[in-house]
This record gives C-alpha cells, structure tokens and sequence, in this order.
C-alpha cells in the first residue's frame, strides 16, 4: 500500500494562511486551493489562533509569577524525595 506521509506545517505558515482568512478577502476555499489545504483545517487554525491570541497581551509578572509558584513547588517535591531516601536507608540499616 501506497501510504501518504503527513505532512508538518510551521506556526509561521500557520499564522500566514490564518492571517489571509481573517482579512476575507479570499474565501476559506480559495485558500484552501490556494495552500493545497482542507477548508476544515484553515477553520481549526482560526479557531486556535483566535483562542489564544489574549496570551499575547498577558503581562511577563503573571508568566513569571506561575513559573516561581512551579520552581517553588519542584523544590519542596525534591525536599521531600530526599528526606525520603534518608527514611528508607535508616530503616535498611536497622533492619
């Protein structure tokens, strides 16, 4: 059997192709022509796009904000493993 390979598109071909389809200037068909493309994929982009475009104006303290609360979390799990570890080898050692 002949299988076709999928094929893998860039967040820049992406954002291009969503970009014209927001302009309406062309219909979703005529790009879907224009970039050998399923209209329904153009529409999962758009939606996607749309989605997450307020991420874009979140500010850099809420990013970094959640990125401390997870460094924070991460070292008191590490902490934990260690006292752990020392719990266990005591035990072998007593037993």
């Amino acid at each position: 059997m002949d299988h076709k390979k999928r094929r893998n598109f860039s967040a820049e071909f992406k954002v291009k192709v969503v970009l014209e389809a927001l302009k309406e200037r062309s219909t979703i068909e005529e790009l879907a022509r224009k970039y050998e493309l399923h209209p329904n994929q153009i529409g999962t982009w758009k939606k996607e796009f749309i989605s997450k475009a307020a991420n874009v104006f979140n500010h850099e303290s809420d990013i970094s904000k959640s990125q401390k609360d997870r460094e924070e979390l991460l070292e008191e799990l590490y902490n934990q493993i260690g006292k752990q570890k020392v719990e266990i080898e005591w035990m072998k050692k007593k037993l």
